[in-house]
């Protein structure tokens, strides 16, 4: 298994599940970092549907900031991160140091031995958005995907729940 991977996908693309087959070739027990934020009904049904489909063996914990020391505290449990969308999300509307958030995460992710699988939906395919706040996160997001799609041992693009993959490293 590899110690890094990337998964990327559009909504509802099917790569949290994806991500979540790749980590269970890992023991168990398995962190799962949470990023999201209950703000509204709709994101609570999100969430509920994601802890429904999870099967056994998870630990959940809820980080919508602190993803580099959420990732150190993990030590050497394997963990899913899930998603670095929401977490940029959060630093962006809270007005929060994007770069120095980015730097602790990569940090963590370098000191990290123990297999780690990130999930990132991928904004960027689709018209430049019009307002200067979608702009930016667009910007940031894909900046963010290609820093650490260089860290990471293997990238996976998740469409129409078909796993394409970007990267692999060799064996």
């Amino acid at each position: 298994m590899s110690r890094l991977t990337l998964v990327l996908g559009g909504a509802r693309s099917g790569k949290s599940a994806y991500a979540e087959t790749v980590l269970a070739a890992a023991p168990a027990p398995w962190l799962y970092v949470a990023t999201g934020q209950a703000r509204d009904d709709e994101m609570r049904a999100r969430i509920a549907a994601h802890r429904a489909r999870r099967a056994g063996g998870w630990q959940t914990v809820e980080v919508p900031l602190a993803l580099g020391e959420a990732l150190e505290d993990a030590g050497a449990m394997p963990a899913l991160v899930d998603c670095l969308t929401l977490w940029l999300t959060n630093l962006l509307l809270g007005e929060h140091d994007v770069a120095g958030a980015t730097a602790r995460l990569e940090a963590a992710l370098g000191r990290r031995g123990a297999p780690t699988v990130l999930v990132a939906s991928e904004v960027g395919l689709g018209i430049v958005p019009e307002n200067a706040l979608a702009r930016r996160f667009c910007d940031a997001a894909g900046l963010l995907h290609q820093r650490l799609a260089r860290l990471s041992d293997h990238v996976v693009l998740v469409a129409a729940g078909l796993p394409l993959v970007l990267k692999q490293a060799a064996t």
